[in-house]
């Protein structure tokens, strides 16, 4: 039996070797340097029949993506609550040496001020701190997501956004994936052939996601991003009813930092393997009703089967 090749992974290894070997050097905010490429073509991702794109080639950290949507889902902008779950990816941004270095004296460690989980679920509100009772406070992009598929699935303005310029001053990091777009599509078929079982289940609509990503540390960051908005794709179909579609990443400023050359070469050495599937547990199926039902034990990651990891430092 022929194997076929996971040609998204392929595709993101390609565009590491492409900035590696083409990109322009460029000096950035932390100090570290990068090759860069702006605006490479974007990467796709097949979501059907439950297929988690988590890259193969290195062991990703699946669990930090889970805990760290929740998290943004949750409206929620203190980083101390995902140290307390073993995700720490956060803590360089928003320990005190950072704050203090940003002017953020007055805030207290871990309060990285109104990321990525306020704008998408409290935009335009006044932000105070991490620990304030911000309910019902601002536009809750997520929720106005969720009733557009559910009301007029055909609307083009199906967006979340955490692109707030005026509120950059009080964060720790403006957002570095800023902007997605839902689209719903809804196959055509013939409907006196729709008996059979699988036949209406080609018919359901399918959920498909497209994120701009203003900068894109393709080492350490994108593999988190791909999987976190595939993810969230799949939260959001099943809130809806539909199955899912593609995940489509377009990114601007496209780098991998000098000192991750030399492991993402270690990792183009190495042949995807197919990706695994993420599952919600089926007992759970029918109690998740509202994006805010979702938990961690809800999720279930089968067939995964990576390549050793890969040591990256993170730059701050």
């Amino acid at each position: 039996m022929t194997v076929l090749p996971n040609t998204a992974e392929q595709a993101y290894l390609d565009l590491c070797e492409k900035i590696i070997n083409e990109g322009e050097f460029r000096p950035d905010r932390t100090g570290t340097g990068t090759k860069s490429l702006f605006a490479p073509p974007q990467l796709r991702f097949d979501l059907s029949n439950d297929t988690f794109p988590l890259l193969t080639t290195k062991k990703v950290f699946s669990r930090g993506i889970i805990h760290e949507l929740l998290w943004f889902v949750a409206g929620s902008t203190d980083a101390k609550l995902l140290s307390e779950k073993g995700v720490k990816i956060w803590e360089g941004n928003g320990s005190r040496e950072f704050l203090d270095n940003l002017g953020l004296t007055h805030r207290r460690e871990g309060d990285l001020g109104p990321v990525y989980g306020f704008q998408w679920r409290h935009f335009g509100a006044e932000y105070k701190d991490c620990d304030a009772d911000y309910t019902g406070q601002g536009y809750d992009q997520l929720a106005d997501v969720i009733k557009k598929l559910k009301t007029n699935p055909y609307d083009r303005r199906i967006i979340m956004s955490a692109w707030n310029p005026p509120d950059f001053a009080k964060m720790a990091l403006p957002p570095c994936h800023v902007f997605c777009q839902f689209f719903v599509s809804f196959p055509s078929t013939n409907p006196e052939s729709n008996t059979s079982k699988q036949a209406k289940a080609e018919t359901r609509p399918k959920l498909s996601c497209l994120l701009y990503q203003r900068s894109c540390d393709m080492g350490l960051g994108v593999p988190f991003n791909i999987a976190s908005y595939a993810l969230l794709t799949k939260m959001i179909a099943h809130i809806v009813d539909m199955d899912c579609g593609e995940f489509i990443h377009t990114l601007g400023d496209a780098h991998v930092y000098l000192d991750h050359i030399d492991a993402i070469k270690e990792q183009l050495t190495r042949t995807p393997k197919d990706f695994p599937k993420l599952l919600i547990k089926e007992e759970r199926k029918d109690k998740i009703t509202s994006i805010d039902d979702f938990r961690f034990e809800d999720f279930e990651i089968v067939g995964y089967e990576p390549y050793p990891p890969i040591k990256m430092k993170m730059s701050v």
